[in-house]
């Protein structure tokens, strides 16, 4: 890929977590703090095994945009990025079933992405919106995307925030299936206490998990990510997340879903961010050559996406911009 094309579309940034990233955004961005004053508030909506919980910034009347959390984490992930962007609009962020302060899944399910993106429809038709922008990071921005793929006219801009929207895998599938149900049904027979810890064994917890995680950025997501007990806090997400999922899709299902996004795109990528997941590490340079190429045709079909990363991963290092530029790139794209 010529070296312009880079220059032009891929954003990086040094920080592996997305919340560690916000809050350089807000060092950064000290004016535009000033004047965000944005109304929030608590949300609920009603699934068939109990709810949903959500937060919301802004008036209703307001562009609608759909933010979604990484694995493990919750809304919170959001709430210092979208007092810097655009004040007209009206953002959700929901806790994914199973994290934050939603319900957990019924006893005996999978946590799988098909699912997922069932909690999007269900929330999005309690709200009326029937066309809107997301934000994802992480597995939010790779359910975005296939959401995006699904139901291509409900959705006009799309925003990745370390993710490249789809993860296709090499691994056989019927060993992945064959894994996620003898993973599940041992879990199940397993009796797993719910551990309490005191708030700052909860913050060492969720930060040696998470490295490139700041103190504050593990109190902004334990907020929503624990519970005040006797003794102490619990953590409120379900342990069975943790089980290896039994959809996953291969190369060419992936650029199959990737030919039905009409959104613009675009992608924001973190050094120490995906690029060392295993997951990954797994992709050749050749797989993420069919990737980029993927995203390249459906621009060149006018769609006007923002075709996202360099043409192999050892170049994403080298035409990093600030999360300043970050930032910009993303308030223009929903001002766009």
């Amino acid at each position: 890929m010529a070296n312009s094309f880079r220059h032009s579309f891929a954003v990086t940034t040094n920080a592996g977590h997305f919340t560690a990233v916000m809050l350089q955004f807000q060092r950064f961005s000290t004016s535009v703090m000033c004047s965000a004053m944005i109304k929030v508030k608590e949300c609920q909506f009603p699934v068939p095994w109990g709810h949903i919980a959500a937060k919301s910034w802004g008036s209703k009347d307001g562009l609608p945009v759909l933010c979604l959390h990484g694995w493990s984490d919750n809304a919170n992930s959001f709430s210092r990025l979208i007092p810097l962007l655009p004040q007209d609009r009206h953002y959700v962020a929901i806790d994914f079933p199973g994290h934050g302060l939603s319900s957990h899944r019924p006893a005996g399910t999978f946590y799988i992405f098909p699912e997922y993106i069932s909690d999007i429809c269900r929330v999005t038709n309690v709200l009326g919106w029937e066309r809107f922008s997301v934000i994802g990071h992480s597995m939010g921005g790779n359910v975005g995307c296939m959401f995006s793929a699904l139901f291509p006219d409900m959705v006009d801009k799309v925003i990745l925030i370390d993710t490249t929207g789809f993860l296709p895998t090499k691994e056989s599938l019927p060993d992945i299936v064959q894994k996620g149900i003898v993973e599940l049904l041992k879990y199940e027979k397993q009796k797993r206490p719910n551990k309490v810890y005191s708030e700052q064994a909860a913050i060492e917890r969720l930060m040696t998990a998470n490295p490139s995680l700041s103190e504050g950025s593990a109190h902004i997501l334990l907020e929503r990510g624990t519970t005040k007990v006797h003794g102490g806090v619990h953590f409120n997400r379900d342990f069975r997340i943790n089980l290896p999922g039994i959809i996953r899709m291969t190369m060419e299902q992936a650029l199959e879903l990737q030919k039905r996004i009409t959104a613009k795109l675009l992608i924001i990528l973190a050094n120490d961010g995906i690029v060392k997941r295993k997951e990954f590490q797994q992709l050749d340079k050749s797989d993420m050559d069919k990737m980029l190429k993927g995203y390249r045709e459906v621009s060149k079909r006018g769609y006007k996406n923002h075709c996202p990363v360099p043409s192999t991963r050892q170049t994403l290092g080298e035409h990093t911009r600030s999360t300043q530029a970050g930032l910009q790139d993303a308030r223009a794209m929903m001002l766009s």
